[in-house]
């Protein structure tokens, strides 16, 4: 659960430089233009940009256009991650974080557009994302999942646990 933060990861045996992440287009897309080489915590630096953004631009578009944009960053963010991963040589490095970018705001945009609820996307997204309860740390572990795909479905699952939680206080606020 918790190993991939610890000093044994290989993320830390292999940092991410700022003219690795804006070597190619893939690697600026899978480190979400250099907010995933913050430290610590990269995942929720990445989450915070991602959030930020959505917080602030979810007004100039509609639901069917975010459900595009969050439908083409699954997909973009898995061949980036797919390609980033490979040439840093750490399939799920800890600077990736288009992962995070997609899922947030996909629980972003299932909530009131008012910050006391988007507060509560970003702060039940982060958990379940460190957490990873399965079927999320299946997609984290299995050798199966060891490409792109494997790194954006992990927070998909995180992103549907905290939609279902979220929903689930709504009901009963």
């Amino acid at each position: 659960m918790l190993k991939k933060y610890g000093s044994g990861n290989p993320s830390q045996l292999h940092p991410m430089s700022l003219s690795f992440a804006f070597s190619s287009v893939p690697h600026a897309i899978a480190t979400f233009f250099g907010s995933g080489l913050l430290r610590p915590a990269s995942g929720t630096w990445g989450t915070f940009a991602a959030w930020i953004l959505f917080y602030l631009t979810r007004q100039y578009f509609s639901v069917p256009v975010w459900i595009l944009i969050i439908t083409a960053t699954f997909f973009i963010g898995a061949w980036a991650s797919e390609i980033t991963g490979k040439d840093i040589g750490v399939h799920d490095h800890s600077s990736i974080v288009i992962d995070e970018v997609f899922a947030v705001w996909l629980v972003q945009l299932t909530l009131p557009h008012t910050l006391p609820y988007q507060l509560a996307a970003f702060a039940a997204f982060r958990f379940f994302d460190i957490v990873k309860i399965p079927p999320a740390s299946y997609f984290d572990t299995s050798p199966l999942w060891k490409n792109g795909f494997g790194v954006m479905l992990d927070d998909l699952v995180a992103a549907v646990q905290a939609i279902l939680l979220l929903q689930l206080i709504k009901l009963f606020l």
